[in-house]
């Protein structure tokens, strides 16, 4: 028996939750199911008779109208992706079959909804590529250039901060800031400034987009305008709290950020808020393996490594460089007469005297107790280094009144020069040290005298 459906085919069209669409030769939709509301947020009467290219996002128009072409020229597509813009600015990520009807001289297309399995996908491929920078990159410099490329690969952000908060001390630096219009947040006043402070004050994300209903307080000024660029700040959070903030800024005018970028963007910067407590925690470890912990001047191990590069160059530029052992005389008695941290104060105070008395290129260490070494990475002649140890014992025998206490100090000073002392490093220290001693020895004789 011969059966007939009367029901309409558009009914059973719009209980699909992909949309089904048909559009023109002239790239004119004339029919679109009831998902096109759902999905691109327009009516179907809104949608009837515009130009499909107009919804569809600027980036992706050239090739969507390559792939249009190919269609209508009897090539059907299957899976094809592009990104349209929802009627509230919002992407939305699509995924096409489209065919060419000939009878009826119409493109006719089912189009699913598929951001949410991309937005998933970015977070997934955002996490892999953060966590390969942060084992990859030498300092949080090189990590936060490469966290701004891997963020502006999903996200509009030419305009890029990262804020550090130093709660010790309650300062807020900029290790990392590319604006054009603000070169340098950290002056008083500065959007960049105010908007950082604030995300970190509360913790929470700060989205501003044009004509927003309700920006937060001190802020409606910046989207006043239709065409103002859009901020996004998010916390840089971790299981020790809030320590940062980071800021995207689109230009005038151009792609609005969303709460969906909102919200993956928090979800990336819980990533990144580890990678930099990582960076900074190796970056501490190395200093105490490279550093003495009371006076902050170079150890034994780092001034080895600068004395072996100093002494490749020499040997390069057939150059002369020069090895000063500093040892403090009766140091043992001013730690037994006022106590350990009056000596401790005396070497921080040495190590301050030192420093000024070279150049920034030369290298002041401590490798232990009273005993302080200066490598001049470059001399002209032999009378350079004796110079600098004149000016080395001229300063420190200088009066030091450190805690209450009248202290003078009397340095014994051993020299020597490459390459006429010893061309390797053991034979440099050696000779120091023997110098040292025989100054030392010399002055007790003069003392006793």
């Amino acid at each position: 028996m011969e059966t007939r459906n009367s029901a309409p085919l558009a009914s059973y069209i719009d209980l699909l939750l992909d949309a089904v669409c048909a559009v023109d030769k002239q790239g004119r939709f004339v029919f679109v199911s009831a998902a096109c509301e759902r999905i691109f947020g327009y009516t179907p009467d809104e949608l009837i008779g515009q130009p499909m290219i107009e919804l569809v996002h600027p980036a992706d128009r050239q090739r969507t109208l390559d792939a249009a072409r190919e269609i209508m020229g009897g090539e059907p597509k299957l899976n094809f992706e592009n990104r349209y813009l929802r009627k509230d600015g919002r992407v939305v990520h699509i995924l096409w079959s489209a065919r060419w009807s000939q009878v009826d001289q119409l493109r006719i297309a089912v189009a699913r909804d598929i951001t949410e399995r991309k937005q998933a996908e970015s977070r997934q491929a955002a996490l892999y590529a953060i966590s390969e920078a942060a084992h990859a990159a030498e300092d949080l410099l090189a990590l936060f250039k490469r966290i701004h490329l891997i963020i502006g690969e999903w996200l509009p952000a030419l305009n890029f901060s990262v804020a550090l908060y130093d709660e010790h001390c309650a300062h807020l630096n900029f290790p990392y800031h590319v604006d054009d219009r603000e070169p340098q947040p950290e002056e008083p006043g500065t959007v960049t400034g105010r908007l950082c402070s604030e995300v970190i004050r509360s913790g929470l994300p700060i989205l501003l987009t044009p004509d927003q209903d309700d920006p937060p307080a001190g802020f409606a000024s910046l989207v006043a305008g239709r065409d103002s660029p859009c901020w996004l700040g998010v916390p840089l959070s971790s299981q020790n709290g809030t320590i940062g903030a980071l800021i995207v800024k689109s230009v005038p005018g151009g792609e609005r950020y969303t709460e969906q970028d909102k919200e993956l963007l928090q979800y990336v910067c819980a990533q990144i808020a580890t990678a930099i407590e990582r960076k900074q925690l190796h970056a501490r470890l190395q200093r105490m393996a490279q550093y003495d912990q009371l006076t902050q001047l170079p150890n034994r191990e780092l001034l080895r490594e600068r004395l072996k590069a100093s002494l490749e160059l020499a040997r390069t530029d057939s150059g002369q460089m020069a090895l000063l052992y500093v040892d403090l005389d009766r140091f043992k008695h001013v730690n037994d007469t006022h106590g350990h941290t009056v000596g401790d104060m005396l070497l921080q105070a040495v190590a301050n005297r030192l420093k000024g008395c070279v150049r920034e290129t030369d290298t002041v260490a401590r490798i232990g107790g009273d005993e302080f070494v200066v490598l001049l990475h470059s001399i002209q002649a032999a009378e350079d280094a004796e110079r600098v140890a004149g000016k080395i014992r001229q300063v420190l025998v200088q009066p030091l009144r450190l805690d209450g206490n009248n202290l003078n100090i009397q340095p014994s000073i051993g020299v020597a020069r490459y390459p006429e002392h010893g061309t390797e490093e053991n034979q440099l220290f050696r000779h120091a040290d023997e110098a040292m001693y025989s100054a030392k020895r010399q002055q007790h004789l003069r003392l006793g005298a």
